[in-house]
């Protein structure tokens, strides 16, 4: 009975201690997958069987019925493979667009010192600032926008050069997270003016180019801690026997970084693949994604629970399909420090 609670060895524990882990990574499995569970149960169930209690054993508690699938498939399944192809079509243009920039401007942190000044950086966000000043008053944004970029290059060579203060790469990497803090309800009503005089409103381009700048600080961030874990006397040894800096990149740094590309490739389409807000305001009716369908069957009739877990499983397979298939990359890119930030 003893060796029932004793441990033979420093790195086993004893059967005890593996029956109690066992039973409570047990319910917290049950904890996670009884949400995955009801959506499926609720997919095949009649309104009237989802109405009238908690039924949860299919041809035990209620008869299993097609119902919400011939409609959701058949009725309106034009309108949910429109959906579905502007998710899927808006999410991974997005996450790799994303994931090549993010990728670059992390490795350009890791490997490359920057000191940009603080009077370059000023004059910048004054111009900025004067081009959005101008189209509010009326002028065209093209002219607002060539104005401004002449302002910037001549105060670069005159105003700006009085400044010797300069920032390091550390205010530049927290400058991008930063841009998370902020809420996007704060910025949704500029984003929608913005794209309205561009008439860019309710199109793939207005989503893939907001979903690239707002998801773009998190590729940086976990691409920065990535790469930075990557010896640097590798480069050193390659450059030694003259390779040049794109060969270095292509051929040592991108394989090794295959893990955490991967991780955080899907981070970002899982963040793209469930957004919300900025496709509430983006779009109309063309360019609508799956989220605004399975909140559209919230009506003036209630919450017609049965269709929105067909969307949701319909939503959400291809993801769990993907995450499967690369869960070896991503519990590598995990484990080594994609999210060490």
């Amino acid at each position: 009975m003893r060796s029932f609670f004793r441990s033979t060895s420093p790195f086993k524990p004893s059967p005890f201690r593996m029956l109690v882990s066992y039973l409570i990574l047990g319910a917290w499995a049950l904890i996670i997958l009884f949400p995955l569970y009801w959506l499926t149960i609720t997919a095949f169930k009649l309104p009237a069987a989802v109405n009238n209690g908690p039924f949860y054993l299919p041809f035990v508690d209620f008869q299993p019925s097609l119902h919400a699938w011939e409609y959701v498939l058949g009725e309106v399944g034009n309108d949910t493979i429109r959906l579905f192809t502007n998710t899927v079509g808006v999410s991974l243009i997005s996450a790799t667009l994303t994931l090549v920039i993010g990728s670059g401007a992390a490795y350009a942190l890791t490997r490359f010192q920057f000191r940009p000044k603080v009077g370059t950086v000023l004059v910048f966000l004054g111009c900025v600032l004067l081009a959005a000043i101008l189209t509010a008053l009326g002028a065209p944004w093209a002219l607002a926008v060539a104005v401004a970029i002449g302002l910037f290059v001549v105060s670069l060579v005159t105003i700006a050069r009085r400044f010797t203060r300069a920032l390091g790469n550390n205010d530049i990497a927290f400058w991008l997270i930063s841009q998370r803090i902020m809420p996007p309800v704060a910025v949704v009503i500029p984003i929608y003016i913005i794209f309205q005089q561009l008439r860019l409103l309710d199109t793939w381009t207005a989503l893939i180019i907001t979903y690239v700048a707002t998801h773009l600080p998190i590729v940086v961030w976990l691409m920065r801690d990535y790469f930075a874990s990557i010896p640097y006397e590798l480069e050193e040894s390659a450059q030694i026997d003259g390779a040049s800096r794109f060969r270095i990149f292509s051929q040592i740094v991108l394989p090794l970084s295959v893990p955490g590309l991967v991780a955080t490739f899907l981070f970002v389409l899982v963040f793209c693949w469930n957004e919300y807000l900025l496709a509430l305001f983006l779009t109309n009716a063309r360019a609508q994604t799956m989220p605004l369908a399975v909140v559209a069957q919230n009506a003036t009739r209630g919450p017609q629970w049965w269709y929105m877990s067909v969307l949701v499983l319909i939503m959400i397979l291809p993801v769990i399909a993907m995450a499967i298939a690369l869960e070896r990359y991503i519990a590598r890119g995990l484990l080594v420090g994609a999210v060490k930030g």
